[in-house]
């Protein structure tokens, strides 16, 4: 992991096109603003671990389902 120092207005480039800056700095959090191309996602990792956990509820509740069709079309 990288930890850096930035100031208010400075910012912190990844690769060619990504830059995230630090737009205003507090005692307890920092408002960040990022840009990148549109055909990458950013999320908060709250909200990426949020889908994730739905998209393996689904699946698993889908496997369960199949299980289900599975033994009645076996009788």
């Amino acid at each position: 992991m990288l930890i850096l120092t930035r100031k208010n207005g400075e910012s912190i480039k990844i690769g060619d096109n990504i830059e995230i800056k630090i737009v205003e700095a507090f005692k307890n959090s920092v408002k960040i603003g990022i840009n990148a191309p549109k055909d990458v996602l950013v999320l908060r990792s709250e909200l990426a671990n949020q889908i994730a956990n739905t998209n393996e509820e689904a699946t698993h509740g889908d496997l369960e389902s199949l299980a289900e069709l599975s033994k009645k079309i076996k009788k």
